[in-house]
C-alpha cells in the first residue's frame, strides 16, 4: 500500500476477529515503530506486547472498561523512558520530548498495522497507574498508549470529517 492510501485508510478498529498475528507480523510493526524520529535520536520508547488474555483483561480495566481492548489478539503498550530523553533535554525532554518521540512511534505503529491489511485503534484514555501495575513497568517507564491490533470484522466505516486545511492553518508567507 502506497502512504496515501494507507494515511487515508486509516481509522480506529474496536471490533477484531480471533485470528492470531504471527511474529513476523509483529516484528515488521515494531521494526516500523523504532524508525520513528525522536528529538536527538534518544528514541525513548519500550514496547510491551501483550498476548496474555489475563493481561489484556487487565489493560481493558485500566482502560475504563474498554473491553475491545481485551478482544484484540495483540495490544502494543508504548511507554516511554522520560530520563532517556532528560539526559540530554533536561525538564523538556522528560515532560516533552518523550510523549512527542512515543506519539510518532504510535502513530508508525498504526500506519504499519493498515499496511499490513490490520485494523487498530490508539487508546490514550486510560489509568497510567493501573496499566503500570498490569504489566508489572519498571518505575523508570510511563505508559502512553495501548494499540490493540488485529483483522478488523467490521466494514469499513466512512472516514471521519475532517477539518478542512484552511481552517487549521495559517500561512504566514504567501505562496
Amino acid at each position: 500500500m502506497d502512504l496515501w492510501t494507507t494515511i487515508d485508510a486509516r481509522h480506529s478498529v474496536r471490533h477484531f476477529g480471533p485470528s492470531e498475528l504471527g511474529a513476523a507480523t509483529v516484528k515488521k510493526i515494531l521494526e516500523a515503530a523504532i524508525r520513528a524520529p525522536s528529538a536527538g535520536n534518544r528514541q525513548p520508547w519500550h514496547f510491551y506486547v501483550v498476548r496474555s488474555k489475563e493481561i489484556k483483561l487487565g489493560l481493558a480495566q485500566a482502560a475504563y472498561g474498554q473491553g475491545f481492548v481485551a478482544q484484540a489478539p495483540v495490544v502494543i503498550v508504548v511507554c516511554a523512558d522520560p530520563e532517556r530523553s532528560a539526559t540530554r533535554y533536561s525538564t523538556r525532554g522528560r515532560e516533552l520530548y518523550c510523549l512527542q518521540d512515543t506519539a510518532a512511534a504510535t502513530e508508525h505503529i498504526l500506519l504499519a498495522a493498515i499496511a499490513l491489511g490490520l485494523g487498530a485503534c490508539w487508546v490514550g484514555a486510560f489509568d497510567e497507574r493501573a496499566a503500570a501495575r498490569v504489566l508489572e513497568l519498571p518505575s523508570h517507564l510511563r505508559p502512553v498508549a495501548m494499540v490493540p491490533i488485529g483483522h478488523p470484522v467490521a466494514e469499513r466505516r466512512a472516514t471521519s470529517p475532517r477539518r478542512p486545511v484552511s481552517e487549521v492553518t495559517s500561512f504566514l508567507d504567501s505562496f
